[in-house]
C-alpha cells in the first residue's frame, strides 16, 4: 500500500491542532476542538490531539472502537492529576480511524472528520452532529467578516452554545476524557477486496469540498492520487487567501488547521 500524509496549521508558526498518524494497518486523524474559553487543562488542545492519536496506534489490535476507548483512557491518565478533566471545555478532538485488516476496511468517525472510501464510487462518512448545534450562533458568527468588531464575541457565543451540547444526547459526541463516547461513534466495515483507495480529512482540509466546492469527493480522491495531500492543502490555503475577509465563502476562521491521510493499493 502507498500512504501519503500531510498536516499544516491554519496560521504559520502556531501549533497545529490537527494530527494524522498511521501504523500497523491503522490510520488516525484527529481534529482538536478550538478552545475559545478556559479548559481547565494546562497542556492545550494540540498536546491532547497528539497524545490521543498516538495512543490509538498503540492499541491497534483492539480495532477502531476498542483502540479509541483505550486511547481516551490512556490520555486522561496522563493529566488527570494535574488538570480538571470534568471541566466542560476540557480538551477534546474529533477523530476518524480506518483499520485495514486482511479481510476488511473498518472505519470509525466521531465528530466532523471525513473518511472517503473508494468502492467504485466515493463513499464519504462523517459525523455532522456538531453542525446541528448552536446553529443560530454559528450562522451569526459566519455572517460577520473576519475583521468585524463583533466577530470575536460572536465566536465566543457560538463556542459556549456548543459546549452546552457537548457529549449529550441532544447535541454531539466527541473524544475527551470519557471513553464511553465511542458508543456514539459512526462505524462500519467494507470488504477489503472492494476498496481501491481511502482518504481521511479534517474539516480544514475538507473545505475544498464542503466550503469552496472545488471538488466532489471522487475528485478529492483523484487529486490526492495524482498530486498528494500537500498540494490539496496548498489549494485550500490559496483559496482562503483569495477571500481574507470571509465574505465570498462565509466561515468562522479565515484559515483552519488541516490534516489528510491518503492510502491506495489496498485491494489484496
Amino acid at each position: 500500500m502507498r500512504t501519503l500524509v500531510a498536516a499544516e496549521p491554519g496560521t504559520p508558526g502556531h501549533d497545529n491542532e490537527d494530527v494524522a498518524v498511521f501504523g500497523q494497518g491503522m490510520f488516525v486523524v484527529a481534529d482538536g476542538l478550538t478552545a475559545r474559553t478556559d479548559t481547565g487543562c494546562s497542556h492545550g488542545v494540540a498536546w491532547f490531539a497528539n497524545e490521543l492519536s498516538t495512543a490509538v496506534l498503540t492499541h491497534s489490535d483492539l480495532g477502531p472502537r476498542g483502540a479509541l476507548a483505550a486511547a481516551i483512557r490512556d490520555t486522561a491518565a496522563l493529566h488527570c492529576d494535574t488538570c480538571d478533566l470534568q471541566h466542560p471545555a476540557t480538551p477534546c478532538a474529533a477523530v476518524a480511524i480506518v483499520h485495514i485488516t486482511e479481510q476488511f476496511v473498518r472505519y470509525l468517525v466521531l465528530g466532523d472528520v471525513t473518511v472517503v472510501i473508494d468502492v467504485g464510487r466515493a463513499m464519504a462518512i462523517s459525523d455532522p452532529r456538531i453542525t446541528r448545534t448552536a446553529r443560530a450562533e454559528r450562522h451569526a458568527a459566519d455572517a460577520l467578516p473576519a475583521d468585524a468588531p463583533g466577530k470575536a464575541e460572536a465566536l465566543l457565543r457560538m463556542k459556549r452554545a456548543e459546549l452546552a451540547d457537548r457529549n449529550t444526547d441532544a447535541g454531539y459526541w466527541i473524544a475527551g476524557a470519557d471513553p464511553t463516547v465511542v458508543d456514539h461513534a459512526v462505524s462500519g466495515e467494507v470488504p477489503r477486496s472492494a476498496v481501491q483507495r481511502v482518504a481521511i480529512l479534517t474539516d480544514g482540509a475538507a473545505r475544498v469540498v464542503e466550503t469552496f466546492k472545488l471538488y466532489d469527493w471522487a475528485g478529492v480522491l483523484d487529486a490526492l492520487a495524482t498530486s498528494g495531500p500537500v498540494e490539496l492543502i496548498a489549494l485550500v490555503r490559496d483559496t482562503e487567501r483569495a477571500d481574507p475577509d470571509t465574505t465570498k465563502w462565509p466561515r468562522n476562521k479565515v484559515s483552519d488547521d488541516a490534516a489528510v491521510i491518503y492510502c491506495d493499493g489496498i485491494s489484496p
